[in-house]
């Protein structure tokens, strides 16, 4: 299996918003939720429309690890999900499948990120974990703290935390570059 990375620049993250605002609503609002609230893949496709509409936060237990987490809705996340909810039934899925009355799968979700990954040009190694290592890249980029990151991700230590979003690599790789004997 080969790591995902994080979409590292904004002008990336711009370019495959553009992709996906062509395509669906549900794809563009897949990316950007991804992007803004650090959910692993499958708990956000597990999200059905009662749980975010008329809400201001969306609380979960996760999938992976069990543990409660709660989340605001942010204005980034509510100027897109309110028009894509608005005459939606509160059962219905939030990323509901166009084959049936289920949710898109984790392969769905692959394919719509990875592709418009490369139809907006991106080299790097793109798949649906990208969303949750870009959201954390980003947010430790914008705030440097690590601890909270840590924290929202749910991860065991910094160094983790640190080494899950590629920060670790970019410093030895800058540092290395500028090492001469």
């Amino acid at each position: 299996m080969q790591v995902v990375e994080p979409i590292r620049t904004r002008s990336k993250i711009e370019r495959v918003k553009q992709v996906l605002k062509l395509k669906k609503e549900r794809d563009f609002l897949l990316f950007v939720m991804g992007i803004n609230c650090g959910l692993r893949i499958s708990d956000l496709l597990k999200l059905k429309i009662s749980d975010v509409k008329n809400k201001t936060h969306i609380e979960i237990t996760e999938q992976k690890t069990g543990k409660n987490k709660r989340f605001p809705i942010t204005p980034v996340i509510k100027s897109v999900l309110s028009n894509y909810i608005k005459n939606k039934k509160p059962e219905q899925w939030l990323f509901a499948s166009q084959k049936g009355p289920k949710a898109i799968t984790r392969i769905q979700a692959y394919r719509i990120i990875k592709d418009a990954s490369k139809i907006a040009g991106l080299d790097e190694h793109i798949g649906t974990h990208s969303l949750r290592k870009t959201f954390g890249y980003h947010f430790y980029q914008q705030t440097k703290d690590v601890a909270l990151l840590q924290n929202i991700l749910n991860h065991s230590s910094p160094n983790v935390t640190l080494r899950y979003i590629g920060i670790n690599q970019d410093i030895i790789d800058s540092q290395l570059n500028l090492f001469s004997l």
